[in-house]
């Protein structure tokens, strides 16, 4: 008896990229149709929307879920399959698509993804790590990198901020926060050991980049069971100019202010701080962040 197609689920984020690629969501599921896949899309007005209809429909059971669009709607993905072993593949056509390329997968050419998933979604899937994060009563995975300093402020801006529409959105962000940032004291516990910092961010990576490729942490392995915490030591505004031009090439690791300190479990407190994850608003702070190795099972 011939087996039943395999059923994936396409969800697409219209408002990736600020719109430009919305003929790539039709494209990858008449490509996977004719590779002989039942196919079924998704595609709402708006992204809240859409987190509700993809939810329910891979409530009701599916073969793979393949995500059109940035690291939003990765993240959504990536909260959707975590521990249930149903892959996860993705065709990059947002802003930043920092998971894309962690995994080498295409990030800058729509018709290079949408061939690449084909040929993955007829390998078995790989298994990647995923960090978790508690805050309060809430859970989210996340595949990139957790902002709590410098970083998620100016995430705060980039978010609020309607143009430019594109990368440069964050730089720009990034350029105004730097007049009136101060260093924050945190309490961090990392693998049950305390200590208190202070710091201009403390960002924990399962990544290597987020941002739209900040090599934020370039030794960064999606694969190794551990986290890597980011700390930037306190500096002037002029040191911290200089700074992060380095970290978009990944040449920042050797400045006396930055530490990485590999981890499993981190805890991060302090005050008048918003989490962002995955370039999502988490909340304030505390928060616990914790690596899942082999959470996420992925189509690559």
């Amino acid at each position: 008896m011939t087996p039943p197609p395999q059923r994936l689920l396409v969800a697409v984020n219209p408002a990736a990229s600020f719109g430009r690629n919305r003929a790539v969501g039709p494209a990858v599921v008449e490509r996977l149709t004719r590779e002989g896949f039942e196919v079924a899309m998704l595609r709402e007005a708006n992204f809240e929307l859409l987190r509700r209809e993809t939810e329910s429909a891979f409530a009701q059971g599916t073969d793979g879920l393949i995500v059109v669009g940035g690291d939003g709607i990765v993240s959504l993905g990536v909260n959707l399959v975590a521990q249930t072993g149903v892959p996860l593949g993705m065709v990059a056509t947002g802003t930043g698509n920092d998971f894309a390329r962690g995994l080498g997968l295409p990030h800058d050419d729509p018709a290079a993804a949408i061939e690449a998933l084909v040929a993955a979604v007829a390998r078995p899937p790989h298994a990647v790590d995923a960090g978790v994060i508690r805050h309060g009563e809430l859970r989210t995975w996340f595949a990139n990198v957790v902002s709590t300093g410098f970083d998620a402020v100016v995430n705060e801006r980039s978010n609020r901020m309607s143009r430019p529409r594109g990368a440069s959105r964050y730089t720009i962000a990034l350029v105004r926060e730097l007049a009136t940032f101060r260093p924050r004291t945190y309490t961090l516990t990392i693998d049950g050991v305390p200590r208190t910092q202070r710091a201009m961010l403390v960002s924990v990576a399962n990544n290597s980049s987020f941002g739209g490729g900040m090599q934020i942490v370039p030794h960064a392995d999606l694969t190794d069971g551990l986290l890597d915490v980011f700390i930037v030591h306190p500096l002037s505004r002029a040191g911290l100019i200089a700074v992060f031009p380095k970290v978009f090439a990944g040449r920042h690791t050797d400045h006396p202010a930055v530490e990485f300190v590999p981890a499993k479990h981190v805890r991060i407190e302090a005050d008048d701080i918003v989490a962002y994850a995955d370039g999502e608003r988490i909340g304030p702070l505390p928060i616990d962040v914790e690596i899942v190795p082999g959470a996420v099972s992925i189509f690559r």
